[in-house]
């Protein structure tokens, strides 16, 4: 038994070392720490346990973001954004209760690939037409809502349409804090905040306040090229992720 209890100590250490690690980066960009935490989270902790924290984490994190830069926040966007995915979202839980669609991870994360490596191997700006913004949103919150992992769509949309760091990354939160919150909901409904979730969550706000100061203050020095370069090298490792 006590072994056992040092292992969870210790599986709860690392699992607050990579919350600071992941939330960093969502600090500096607006996205990707859930993506980057989702999969060391899960082996720690369970996948319940790890989703549940992961989103509280998120929600706090964009809340940070937003609130701190809030003259930044596209309004129009945002709501042409918000639209789309929680469209998209109804749709892809529908389809995920009549098929098993796990086959569609490759081709999306060959997709996410593809696009990454089109910004970083060219210098040519991403565009995207009006229908094809459409298309890229709408299933950006398909497959948000088949596995929960839409943000890479969404983030090929953004560095289309947002030219600026500040501009991006405080719209991108923005959709963070709306649409995880049904998820929050969806979770406390299934019954996954009993006591221990929430001691553990109550102890990762201390990675969580760290690593928003840091990475705002990496954000803030960092320029607009070397801000795109890093949003298309997680886009990437995102496409990897969904591949394996």
């Amino acid at each position: 038994m006590k072994g056992a209890a040092v292992m969870d100590l210790w599986d709860e250490g690392i699992f607050l070392l990579v919350l600071f690690l992941a939330n960093t980066i969502q600090a500096v960009t607006g996205f990707a720490g859930t993506l980057l935490a989702m999969t060391p989270s899960i082996l720690l902790l369970g996948p319940d346990q790890a989703k549940v924290i992961l989103n509280i984490m998120a929600f706090l994190s964009s809340l940070f973001i937003v609130s701190s830069s809030l003259i930044y926040v596209a309004w129009r966007q945002l709501l042409r954004i918000v639209l789309y995915m929680a469209a998209g979202m109804a749709i892809g839980v529908y389809l995920y209760q009549l098929l098993p669609l796990s086959f569609l991870l490759p081709f999306y994360g060959l997709f996410v690939l593809a696009v990454a490596l089109k910004g970083l191997c060219t210098s040519n700006e991403l565009r995207l037409s009006p229908a094809a913004a459409r298309i890229i949103l709408l299933g950006a919150g398909v497959m948000h809502g088949l596995f929960v992992s839409g943000g890479a769509l969404l983030v090929i949309y953004a560095v289309a349409v947002f030219k600026d760091k500040h501009i991006f990354r405080a719209t991108v939160a923005s959709v963070w804090i709306v649409l995880n919150v049904p998820l929050m909901f969806h979770d406390y409904q299934q019954g996954f905040y009993d006591g221990q979730t929430l001691l553990l969550t109550g102890l990762s706000l201390i990675p969580l306040v760290l690593a928003t100061y840091a990475g705002t203050r990496i954000h803030d020095k960092i320029n607009q090229k070397i801000f795109m370069n890093l949003s298309y090298i997680l886009l990437l490792l995102s496409g990897m992720l969904l591949l394996f």
